[in-house]
């Protein structure tokens, strides 16, 4: 019978590393604690910790900066969505399929968030849904933006799951940009905005209850009357330039 081979300390390091940078332990661009705190932290040697580092360098997840520490590579969530932005910015109608796209995404986090979030994941949740309500309609559309981030972030770290929190992290900025986009198309229908407004709370309400059917469908209603509200405000300026293009050629 063949032995069975014992895995390195450094190699049981590497993949405690790199589960906390998947679950968002240390993301994108943040320095990492010093060797002597991770050694303490982890219970190792400082060499075996120093050789696990090495293995994340060499994979491309972590940065070393002389005399300034380690980073996770701030390109993990640049590779992925640098070109999505250009994208988006050269085409304003992909919003729409991002949209598209965020029923999925945060209609799965709106599922599993209920499905088995903790009390914890529901106090930030019902914590970021208050901040939001104390925003005063004519806050800066950027800053509104951001704290909405969040907030779709905190759903997703309440489903545990790895896989959804490290799409949406990866996605911030894109859906960050989205997000201000679509509010600053929103301004001009404020009935809108105030049913927006209670149909995300609605998505939390349904979240606590541990109802994750409601969470979906809620989710889905929500981003479903966006997408119809800013279509329309789409359709309404398009007759308007119309009619503004036949007052310039017909002068009376």
């Amino acid at each position: 019978m063949s032995s069975i081979k014992q895995q390195k300390l450094s190699d049981v390091i590497t993949d405690r590393l790199e589960a906390m940078i998947l679950d968002g332990s240390f993301v994108a661009g943040v320095k990492l604690p010093a060797e002597r705190v991770l050694a303490t932290q982890f219970n190792v040697s400082r060499p075996s910790l120093r050789e696990a580092i090495q293995n994340l360098q060499a994979k491309g997840l972590v940065e070393r900066k002389q005399g300034g520490g380690t980073f996770v590579s701030a390109k993990l969530n640049a590779n992925m969505t640098e070109p999505l932005l250009a994208l988006i910015a050269q085409r304003p109608e992909t919003q729409f399929d991002l949209l598209e796209f965020r029923h999925a995404l945060e209609g799965m986090a709106a599922f599993y968030s209920a499905l088995r979030g903790q009390p914890e994941d529901y106090k930030q949740l019902q914590a970021a849904l208050s901040g939001l309500d104390a925003m005063v309609p004519t806050a800066d559309k950027a800053e509104e933006a951001q704290v909405l981030g969040e907030f779709y972030l905190i759903m997703a770290q309440a489903s545990h799951n790895i896989v959804l929190q490290h799409v949406m992290r990866s996605m911030k900025g894109m859906l960050i940009e989205n997000i201000q986009r679509n509010l600053q198309m929103l301004a001009v229908n404020p009935e809108a905005c105030n049913e927006i407004a209670l149909q995300r709370a609605s998505i939390v309400a349904a979240i606590v209850q541990q109802n994750p059917q409601q969470a979906r469908r809620a989710s889905n209603i929500h981003l479903a009357f966006i997408e119809e509200t800013l279509l329309n405000i789409n359709q309404r300026d398009s007759r308007v330039q119309r009619v503004l293009r036949r007052i310039e050629t017909n002068p009376s």
